[in-house]
């Protein structure tokens, strides 16, 4: 049985039961509580090494109580990997990736839709919905498969190939709108009424925040239970770092962490859609839609995002900043990320280094601090991107001074 005690409105703390179907209150998402007090006398971090290498390992801090709902594809532990190359070139020499390509389905949206799915599962759902502009419709289709349940996936014409072929892959029922991601949202909210969809958009249900929660319960034992300096995240929907952020604080309430309880959050999000960095830069709280969203990295393309003050609220709070990297860099950046350390960077980690880049240069980070950056998803899903190395393939041919380079 889990800890949970109730739901609660993350803008006004209106209470609402647990163990029963919701999804938002007055429009706004709501947090998962749990008896932190029985979670800390229930177990001890010293006893997790014994447990599976999966976030399941964290049971007492997630919302499951029937282990028969359990949808599991071997989600985490991903590694953290040092980038020491990387690292010398932005200034930062211990710095850190958090490499989440490895995850099932290639990318970090595997520990969300595994909560998601896990819970609609405890609580009767058969069909599900989602609107996507990258990889959180392969990743829900493909634990709906494992679920059983029927699910559509609905994505801008212009969302990557791989992204809308993976959905189909794994039994989806796949379409294509003509719009962005809030428009295929739109349709999937006529759906609710329409064709009994359950809507496992970001934020609109409880329990993806508590998935992509596990990326910071991992980070803090990887690390020993001190936590880094600063954290860069990529940020569209936002759910993972305002997920590391409800993480963080459970870990210190319940006495796991050594240290500092807050690292400073960074949002990262690129100048071609940074609705999240322009309402930091202007002080406000809530986040204007981004007029004309136009970026390839299609996980930041989120033009409106319903947990924008809970993303704005984790990084004032940090002491972080949210910041916005220059879109005609993002490719080049990718590329030279990768040929360095080998890491299937994707586009979205990209805005992360360009921003850490800035930092460096601002003086805000140096070569002293700890600084981890989140890879949220598989350079390979982005064929797209891809291709812009193209030219670098030559036709191998007897000319041995071409071939040796």
């Amino acid at each position: 049985m889990s800890f949970v005690t109730h739901l609660e409105s993350a803008l006004d703390g209106t209470r609402l039961p647990a163990r029963t179907l919701q999804t938002l209150h007055e429009g706004r998402p709501l947090w998962v509580r749990y008896d932190l007090d029985a979670v800390a006398g229930a177990v001890d971090r010293d006893a997790l090494v014994q447990r599976e290498p999966t976030l399941w390992r964290y049971r007492e801090l997630l919302p499951v109580d029937d282990d028969e709902a359990i949808t599991s594809l071997g989600e985490g532990l991903s590694p953290l990997l040092p980038a020491p190359r990387l690292g010398a070139a932005l200034g930062v020499p211990r710095l850190l990736i958090k490499d989440e390509s490895q995850l099932p389905t290639g990318s970090f949206k595997a520990r969300g839709m595994a909560l998601a799915v896990s819970m609609a599962r405890q609580l009767g759902v058969e069909r599900v919905a989602v609107p996507t502009a990258g990889n959180a419709g392969g990743a829900l289709a493909a634990y709906a498969a494992r679920a059983g349940m029927d699910c559509v996936v609905l994505m801008p014409e212009d969302t990557p190939l791989v992204n809308k072929l993976e959905a189909v892959l794994f039994g989806a029922r796949a379409f294509l709108v003509d719009g962005l991601i809030h428009d295929c949202g739109a349709v999937v909210r006529e759906g609710v009424e329409r064709c009994g969809w359950f809507d496992m958009s970001t934020l609109k249900e409880p329990y993806r925040i508590e998935g992509k929660k596990t990326m910071g319960l991992e980070l803090a034992e990887q690390l020993g239970w001190r936590l880094p300096d600063a954290i860069l995240y990529p940020t569209g929907g936002g759910t993972g770092l305002i997920g590391m952020s409800k993480a963080f604080e459970e870990l210190g309430a319940i006495g796991w962490l050594e240290g500092r309880t807050r690292p400073r959050f960074y949002s990262c999000q690129s100048s071609g859609c940074s609705p999240i960095a322009t309402a930091f830069e202007a002080g406000e709280r809530f986040a204007a839609p981004a007029p004309d969203p136009a970026t390839v990295a299609s996980g930041l393309r989120v033009p409106v995002a319903v947990g924008d003050f809970m993303i704005l609220d984790a990084v004032r709070a940090s002491g972080g900043r949210a910041m916005s990297a220059d879109e005609s860099r993002l490719l080049a950046t990718m590329g030279h990320a990768a040929r360095l350390e080998g890491i299937s960077i994707c586009p979205e980690t990209a805005a992360c280094l360009l921003v850490l880049e800035q930092l460096v240069a601002e003086g805000e980070l140096d070569a002293e601090q700890q600084v981890v950056v989140f890879n949220t998803g598989a350079a390979q899903k982005y064929v797209e991107c891809l291709e812009v190395e193209l030219p670098r393939l030559s036709r191998a041919s007897p000319d041995w001074d071409l071939l040796a380079g």
